[in-house]
């Protein structure tokens, strides 16, 4: 379950304790993965995420080069954290 009381300051906490100061090319990486946990009820996998990611945004965004760019630990490690996405079952 996506966590009831995440909002924009409970995101930059996260960020900050992850050492990442949020910008926009974050905050859009981070409201599109809220957005498939909401349409989807599953944290999607990073092949899945790339897959949805393509048809919404540039192919230059649709990489692991470009996710680690900005979530160097990974998206499963800080973004799905920062934005407030339940823990994932899938082992790493």
């Amino acid at each position: 379950m996506i966590h009831k009381k995440w909002n924009i300051k409970i995101a930059q906490n996260i960020a900050q304790q992850e050492s990442i100061i949020l910008t926009d090319q974050h905050w859009e990486i981070i409201n599109f993965i809220r957005l498939c946990y909401n349409k989807f009820n599953i944290i999607p996998p990073n092949r899945m995420l790339l897959k949805l990611m393509q048809k919404k945004f540039e192919i230059e965004k649709c990489n692991n080069t470009y996710l680690l760019s900005l979530f160097p630990k990974g998206i499963n490690k800080q973004a799905n954290k920062i934005a407030g996405l339940p823990k994932s079952n899938i082992c790493l």
